[in-house]
């Protein structure tokens, strides 16, 4: 059984940091590329940052371009999201999925987690 299990939302205050991992089990984390999207309440899922399978390739959404990095380690089975100056707008439920190719299109994903959720107070 596939699973995706996100860790380390929480509250913040705007300009701090925080470090969400998503642990895969039931799968070999290095056959997938991995992604972070978020959602709040009544919009769709966006994207936030891409890792391909061996990591050398990234790709994030404009907006947090320069304030967030995407790494995984597939020894672990692991990726994790550093989120730096954060802002209010950054609020929302965090999810890591996997998928066979390099796309950022939600419906694409094979597998995702519960989400975790991060909140940036002003």
């Amino acid at each position: 059984q596939v699973q995706l299990v996100e860790s380390g939302g929480g509250l913040v205050q705007a300009g701090g940091s925080l470090r969400l991992s998503c642990a895969a089990s039931g799968l070999t984390s290095s056959n997938y590329v991995l992604g972070w999207f978020r959602q709040v309440p009544g919009k769709v899922r966006e994207f936030v940052a891409i890792i391909s399978r061996s990591g050398d390739s990234t790709r994030y959404v404009d907006s947090v371009k320069g304030r967030f990095i995407i790494s995984r380690d597939n020894a672990k089975n692991t990726v994790v999201l550093q989120m730096n100056s954060l802002k209010p707008d950054d609020t929302a439920v965090y999810f890591c999925g996997a998928v066979a190719i390099f796309v950022v299109e939600s419906s694409k994903y094979e597998y995702w987690g519960q989400g975790t959720q991060v909140t940036v107070s002003s």
